[in-house]
This record gives C-alpha cells, sequence and structure tokens, in this order.
C-alpha cells in the first residue's frame, strides 16, 4: 500500500515537473511572439488573395478585407515592426521580397493543384465570413495550413551583457564571409 502512494507521489513530481517546465520554456525567448501571429495572420490574406484572382472571387475577398480590415492593418504594423528590428534599413526590401515570395509559392501549389485548387480553397471564403471577431481570425489563420516561402524566427533575442569597463582598448572584430 505505502509503495502504491509513494508511486502516485513520484508520478504527481513528475507531471508538476514537466508543467512547470513547459512553463518555462513558454517563458524563454522563443515563447510565442506578436509577429508570429501577424505572419499567419499574412498567409491566410495572401492565400484568399490567389484564391480570389485565380477562381474569380474579388467580391469575396474584398468582403474579407472590409471586414478585418481593422485586424489586418494592426498585423501589419506588426509585420513592419518585426522587419525594421531585423534588417534595419534593408527592411521595406526584406519585406516586400517576402510578400512577394509567399504569393509566389501559393501561386505554385495552385498551378499543381490544377482544376482542384478552386474546389479545395473557395469553402475558405465562408469560413472566414463567420469568423466573429479578430481573435477568432488568428485562430482560424494558426489552425489552417498556410503555405509560407521560409521560416521567419520570431523569438527575442537574448539581453546581451552590459560592455565591461575594464579595457580601454576597442575589441578587434573579425568578420568572416
Amino acid at each position: 500500500m505505502s509503495m502504491s502512494i509513494w508511486r502516485a507521489g513520484a508520478a504527481a513530481l513528475a507531471l508538476l515537473g514537466l508543467v512547470n517546465g513547459g512553463q518555462a520554456l513558454a517563458a524563454g525567448p522563443c515563447s510565442p511572439s506578436p509577429a508570429h501571429e501577424a505572419f499567419d495572420v499574412q498567409g491566410l490574406k495572401s492565400e484568399l488573395m490567389v484564391t480570389a484572382l485565380s477562381c474569380g472571387a474579388q467580391d469575396k475577398y474584398n468582403s474579407f478585407i472590409m471586414k478585418f480590415r481593422t485586424k489586418l492593418a494592426a498585423e501589419e504594423h506588426v509585420l513592419n515592426s518585426y522587419f525594421n528590428s531585423t534588417y534595419g534599413r534593408n527592411s521595406q526590401r526584406q519585406h516586400d521580397d517576402y510578400i512577394t515570395q509567399l504569393a509566389n509559392v501559393q501561386s505554385e501549389r495552385g498551378l499543381k493543384s490544377g482544376t482542384a485548387f478552386c474546389q479545395q480553397r473557395m469553402s475558405m471564403f465562408e469560413e472566414v465570413q463567420v469568423l466573429d471577431s479578430s481573435a477568432d481570425l488568428s485562430n482560424y489563420a494558426q489552425a489552417k495550413d498556410i503555405l509560407q516561402p521560409a521560416s521567419y524566427l520570431t523569438c527575442t533575442a537574448p539581453n546581451r551583457p552590459a560592455a565591461s569597463t575594464r579595457s580601454r582598448t576597442p575589441a578587434r572584430r573579425t568578420v568572416r564571409s
């Protein structure tokens, strides 16, 4: 009897360790980032645009844009911030490249699907039309299998250690190509 109590206690401690470990990982440098949500929403928006252009559903796409214009603008702002902080002076070019590559990979998938593409994708317009809120849109975008051109890191960088004041000589930096 005492052995089963010990096992139950050990199992409870192990479970507690897993739960706390998961929380520690979630709080680490790769916890969910607002940029990740923005990439998901941008991917969905692009997928719907490609579908609208390929399948003659521009009215449905325009309806989607009007319904979620506030959320789409907010996520665009998050993407602009991400590209600015990641690429600095090249941010606009990198952002434009991302948008172009996103549309290209999604169009290529449409071309490979042939006539089945419209049959497979048109239902997305009805699905997004019944969403009630911007949170619903984010959850929908995250749950869909939206093709992205690359994996963009959305983890936060660790804090830099404070510069040492002991050395008065500038550090040498080696640049390797």
